[in-house]
């Protein structure tokens, strides 16, 4: 069941795509729907698309459309074919923008291997013929290996720190936003008009990240229900379609009260109808943001704010997340802020051991000088 509104658009592109596909991948998706979600299923069927693409232009079969791909060729599949996938997986550009390419990323590889696994998987083990038996026994794809990509907690945590706010630079960027940006934009522009409609908006939203280290998917969601200004409290859906109480920053809810106080008027937003915490204004009427749009946003003014480097939602949850465990050090109550189920993903916030090896290694260069 699809319960947010990226869920159901993604239902809905799913439906239209699975039109193109072979029998028995109707039938899987059909299977997996109950256990799965429609964006994680949407993902396989791309990378089915993929795959079948790359079977007729390699005439491995005969077949001039994807969905009349018989499901024979998959079990006939041999080795040195599923390797040349994996091979042309790893081979191909992929248009960045109009002028650059970049090869595929491993973990985006492996995420394809696994969707054909899957795929296999269920035709040569949970279905079943007229005779009992499986759709046929033959599966090719146990013998590509998904290789991960090795890197240390210490290495990730690295890394992402690399990439997030530092210091009080998240004030600042907030400050920037309400006092600056304005003024790096022609004033008579379309740009300047709209940053003018939607400042209140946009500073809920990036103070809001800041706020709470809630995900897009998460801020999208939001219905004015979910807002408890009285507590400094948002309810949010997380994944698996788990229900949480989030605490807010209160500065993060005076910004979005600054926000609700224009927004009827603003996006034209009257009645139950346009429920949806944050709006955007279409031919004169309101509509959702969409997390793409969400997304768009934060680069934007990241990338402003911090001359042509732009930072994600997701990036804005990390710093956030660094935050709370500097001012806390409490990994169950960051655990319990994200929406975190282990502690082994929270602990990437935290980093004891590199700070250790910093003080020490810098205690050594003293005694060096000493000497």
């Amino acid at each position: 069941m699809a319960n947010t509104r990226q869920h159901q658009l993604h239902e809905k592109k799913l439906e239209e795509l699975i039109k193109s596909m072979p029998y028995y991948v109707v039938e899987y998706v059909d299977h997996k729907l109950g256990s799965r979600s429609p964006s994680t299923l949407l993902n396989y069927v791309h990378d089915y698309k993929l795959f079948f693409e790359w079977l007729m232009a390699e005439e491995i079969t005969d077949a001039k459309e994807m969905k009349h791909i018989p499901m024979t060729v998959l079990e006939n599949l041999r080795l040195v074919e599923a390797q040349g996938f994996t091979r042309f997986l790893e081979r191909r550009d992929i248009q960045v923008n109009k002028r650059d390419t970049k090869k595929a990323e491993k973990v985006s590889i492996n995420r394809k291997i696994s969707a054909l696994r899957s795929l296999f998987k269920y035709l040569t083990t949970q279905t079943e013929n007229e005779d009992g038996e499986p759709y046929f026994y033959r599966n090719v794809m146990l013998k590509i290996e998904v290789t991960k990509v090795k890197e240390t907690l210490n290495a990730r945590a690295a890394r992402i720190a690399t990439k997030i706010f530092h210091h009080d630079d998240d004030m600042r960027f907030i400050e920037f936003l309400r006092n600056d940006y304005e003024n790096e934009l022609p004033s008579d522009s379309r740009k300047s008009m709209y940053f003018r409609r939607d400042k209140e908006r946009d500073i809920a939203i990036i103070s809001l990240f800041l706020g709470s280290g809630i995900r897009v998917n998460e801020l999208s969601n939001l219905r004015l229900r979910d807002l408890d200004f009285e507590t400094s409290q948002i309810s949010v859906l997380r994944k698996g379609n788990k229900l949480d109480i989030v605490a807010v920053v209160p500065q993060a809810m005076d910004d979005l009260k600054n926000y609700l106080s224009i927004r009827e008027k603003r996006y034209n937003a009257k009645g139950e109808d346009f429920e949806y915490v944050f709006l955007t204004k279409v031919k004169n009427e309101p509509q959702p943001l969409s997390n793409r749009t969400i997304e768009a946003l934060v680069k934007k003014y990241t990338k402003a704010f911090m001359s042509n480097k732009s930072m994600s939602p997701h990036k804005l949850r990390h710093t956030f997340g660094t935050n709370l465990m500097e001012q806390t050090n409490d990994i169950h109550l960051l655990m319990m802020q994200l929406g975190h189920s282990t502690t082994s993903t929270a602990a990437l916030y935290t980093n004891p051991e590199q700070e250790k090896a910093r003080k020490a290694l810098k205690e050594l260069g003293e005694k060096r000088n000493d000497y």
